[in-house]
């Protein structure tokens, strides 16, 4: 069954433990640059985003890829890149909608979030609870739920009006 990172912004408080953790599982280094996600604070909303691959069921980086370094790991569904064929032209950074994807000046090739082979680190240390690994078909009923509630709390305020 996939799964799926489920992201509740109401819960982040921007800490960046999730980068943090990110970075230190690949590259044993507390480095934001390294992490294969980062924490945006959106102004205009007044939240915090924790941005990563979303691991697109047609992902335009794998579309664009001329060495075909971009594939997807059948057990765990994630979108991964091969370091080894990678020549860093930077195209799937270009046409991630997301900016999922980020250059490696050090390995030389592009990184992205890969699942941590289906133990996603990032969701075991965020100590607010913001992330959640759910099974696709529970985050979806989370997720309608979750839209119900944001619904019906307008429907409260029209009504007050």
């Amino acid at each position: 069954m996939e799964h799926i990172i489920l992201l509740d912004y109401e819960k982040c408080v921007g800490c960046r433990q999730c980068s943090l953790s990110c970075s230190f599982t690949k590259e044993a280094s507390f480095s934001l640059a390294k992490a294969r996600n980062t924490v945006l604070w959106v102004h205009r909303a007044e939240v915090f985003m924790p941005m990563r691959c979303q691991h697109c069921e047609s992902p335009l980086c794998m579309d664009v890829c001329p060495m075909e370094a971009i594939s997807r790991n059948e057990e765990t569904g994630a979108i991964v890149i091969d370091a080894d064929r990678c020549i860093g032209c930077k195209m799937c950074m270009v046409v991630c909608p997301f900016g999922a994807v980020t250059w490696d000046a050090d390995s030389h090739s592009m990184i992205k979030c890969d699942l941590c082979d289906g133990e996603p680190e990032c969701v075991k240390h965020c100590v607010y609870g913001a992330l959640t690994w759910l099974p696709t078909d529970e985050a979806a009923m989370v997720t309608r739920q979750a839209g119900a509630g944001y619904l019906a709390n307008a429907l409260v305020e029209i009504k007050e009006a």
